[in-house]
């Protein structure tokens, strides 16, 4: 496995961008958003490119309806219904098709959860990294 050369900050920067985007973005267009991100802000752009891995073709069938329903109940009165939306195929035809709503309630969904996710993702890989370089020598 080759290193990242950066510093710990940079690194945990480069995936906590990752999870950002990962999160927010919608599943196909991250890696777009990400990279060139990740280069203009001088961070690790593998961890960029790892961290979009939170949404993959696997976890968008679990986390998509789920950040778009607590959404919707919390905002919108919730009038898409958990199991309609486990069935949905989550392209972005197939989200637009639900409606103004339901988008809207899949993008702040995906805001609210980077909201979280990302400054647990800078601290946890800030964290594992120097623990690793300090065991290296």
């Amino acid at each position: 496995m080759v290193a990242d050369p950066l510093t710990p900050d940079r690194v945990a920067a480069g995936w906590a961008l990752g999870m950002f985007v990962g999160c927010a973005v919608p599943f196909g267009m991250q890696l777009v958003f990400s990279v060139p991100l990740a280069l203009m802000l001088r961070v690790s752009k593998i961890g960029a490119t790892l961290g979009t891995l939170i949404t993959n073709p696997v976890t968008i069938f679990v986390i998509y309806p789920a950040q778009t329903y607590a959404v919707n109940k919390m905002f919108f009165g919730g009038s898409l219904t958990f199991e309609n939306l486990m069935k949905v195929e989550w392209t972005w035809q197939s989200v637009r098709s639900l409606g103004a709503e339901a988008v809207a309630s899949f993008f702040i969904g995906g805001l609210l959860l980077s909201a979280v996710l990302t400054p647990v993702t800078y601290f946890a890989v800030r964290k594992i990294v120097v623990r690793h370089r300090l065991r290296k020598g």
